[in-house]
């Protein structure tokens, strides 16, 4: 799984105005099942995505299309991590969990 921080390095102004098509894009990965959560940072600086499992350099080309990444309004770290436990709500999403059972 990928924890995805987004930093914003371009005014709030430019990022509103580009903010109809970024949440466009993000509403096509939730629909393609590879986002589980996504919001913004308080304060707002950025945003925040965790995405299911995939290889990195999936992931990497996904967020290289992004309208944000585009036009260079945001930078982003990509934090990856395994979930060895997760609450009940989430086992399905947990390999770990569910290699055991």
């Amino acid at each position: 799984m990928f924890i995805v921080l987004l930093n914003y390095v371009a005014p709030l102004e430019q990022i509103d105005y580009a903010l109809p098509d970024h949440r466009a894009w993000v509403e096509q990965q939730y629909e393609r099942g590879l986002f589980l959560a996504s919001g913004r940072q308080v304060p707002r600086t950025g945003g925040v995505i965790i995405t299911r499992p995939m290889p990195r350099g999936k992931l990497e080309a996904l967020l290289a299309t992004d309208p944000w990444v585009e036009q260079g309004l945001v930078k982003h770290q990509v934090l990856e991590f395994e979930a060895t436990r997760t609450a009940d709500e989430l086992a399905k999403l947990n390999e770990a969990v569910l290699q055991n059972h």
